[in-house]
């Protein structure tokens, strides 16, 4: 996904961050309200982070020594806008993190953060384990409540079938987290068998209540759910046939 910005001016709106098109481990989705692309730089990550650093986020997601605790640190994340290229070189901290590229690893989890249309502001994030097929997502304080649960999790069934090329994705939410349930079954997701039983990152047990989405169409995939071709001189890489001396 090759980066640029798409300026426009303050009648037509905000400045928004405009990823090119999907590429090896990199991809791009749109959703009404939503630009959604693999992460670029740990900047990206960390407001990814800083958008479910919070007590009602982490209740439900119990992540332990991901979560950011400088308050400070989470509001400056929280209130950047990545197209905004004037206000993201007036912190030392965001020069730093814009520095730092981010490299999916080839296991990883395929992770999307989203940015907000109407303000160009990070909104939250969605991504898609390829070998499970299971999805998550979470949203900014100031994003929640606001339907925009229901895009991310179109955005990442989407993701899974037409990207990664995953005939079925799924999906756990604690029961009492009716927010996730409302927003996983707009998004067209029904009840699936799965165990009871889900144990969090921080070492917490909760009940899990299980949802699916299959596609009955050939599932597709797009050039970024393959790996980058290696070198020329690369191991494995069969080497062009010579002719004979005569």
């Amino acid at each position: 996904m090759g980066w640029s910005w798409l300026r426009r001016g303050r009648a037509a709106g905000p400045l928004l961050p405009s990823p090119g098109p999907c590429r090896p481990r990199r991809h791009t989705l749109r959703t009404e309200r939503l630009l959604l692309y693999t992460p670029e730089t740990s900047l990206d990550l960390a407001a990814a982070l800083a958008a479910a650093s919070d007590a009602e986020a982490q209740r439900w997601l119990g992540w332990g020594e991901r979560v950011l605790t400088d308050t400070h640190v989470i509001e400056t994340l929280l209130g950047l806008r990545p197209g905004d290229t004037g206000t993201l070189r007036s912190s030392r901290m965001i020069r730093n993190l814009l520095a730092q590229p981010y490299e999916p690893g080839p296991d990883d989890e395929v992770l999307l953060v989203g940015v907000r249309l109407d303000d160009g502001r990070y909104a939250g994030s969605t991504g898609v384990h390829p070998g499970t097929g299971e999805i998550g997502g979470w949203l900014a304080p100031d994003a929640r409540g606001q339907g925009l649960g229901t895009e991310l999790f179109r955005a990442a069934v989407l993701l899974g079938h037409t990207h990664l090329g995953l005939r079925t994705v799924r999906a756990g939410h604690e029961p009492a987290n009716s927010a996730s349930a409302r927003a996983l079954a707009n998004a067209g997701l029904t009840a699936a068998d799965g165990p009871p039983r889900h144990t969090l990152p921080d070492g917490r047990e909760i009940d899990s209540h299980w949802l699916e989405h299959t596609t009955t169409p050939p599932t597709t995939h797009c050039p970024a759910a393959d790996p980058p071709p290696p070198p020329p001189d690369a191991p494995g890489r069969p080497l062009p046939r010579r002719r004979p001396p005569q």
